[in-house]
């Protein structure tokens, strides 16, 4: 178990004239003036719950909380696709797209490519910087929208040969 020391209050000090010239983000950011002015004067500082959301707020809901699609129903089908021995039906690139455009464009380009019959999509969302790139962070939220879920029968991480995690697969309902 690791022992953490109090700042000393010229250390406190300092961290109080940083605190002072950031530019605060998240939701903790609201309003870090008592946290500075307890810095400056050197008392024990506590870190206080973040602030739960409003009920009118209208962010959107973490991935995590999300009622995400299916896994894919037909196992083997996915094996196969992993393993590179089914073929994909088409790709996808978010490359390039806004999080508007994109979460516009992957429903009609799903819509567009059940109408054909396919049944095993790629869609590549780049990975983004440290692994949580903006459109790979809400691609699982765009699947869960009523354009793209009565589409979607399920999804997986695309094999390293197709992107990793960087792609994903995206199984398509049968069109009948």
């Amino acid at each position: 178990m690791t022992r953490h020391r109090r700042l000393t209050p010229e250390e406190a000090r300092a961290w109080a004239r940083v605190a002072r010239t950031v530019k605060p983000i998240g939701p903790e950011a609201e309003d870090l003036s008592e946290f500075i002015e307890a810095l400056e004067h050197g008392e024990p500082v506590t870190r206080r719950a973040p602030a739960k959301p409003a009920a009118g707020d209208s962010a959107p809901p973490k991935p995590s909380a999300l009622k995400l699609p299916a896994a894919p129903q037909n196992r083997s089908n996915e094996r196969q696709v992993r393993r590179g021995k089914l073929e994909l039906a088409a790709r996808f690139d978010l490359h390039g797209h806004t999080q508007t455009s994109a979460s516009q464009a992957l429903p009609d380009f799903l819509a567009r490519k059940q109408a054909e019959g396919a049944r095993c999509v790629l869609v590549i969302t780049g990975k983004g910087k440290g692994g949580e790139g903006v459109l790979r962070r809400n691609f699982l939220h765009w699947l869960e929208m009523p354009a793209a879920r009565t589409l979607v029968s399920g999804y997986s991480e695309a094999h390293p040969r197709h992107g990793g995690s960087g792609a994903w697969y995206v199984f398509l309902r049968s069109s009948t």
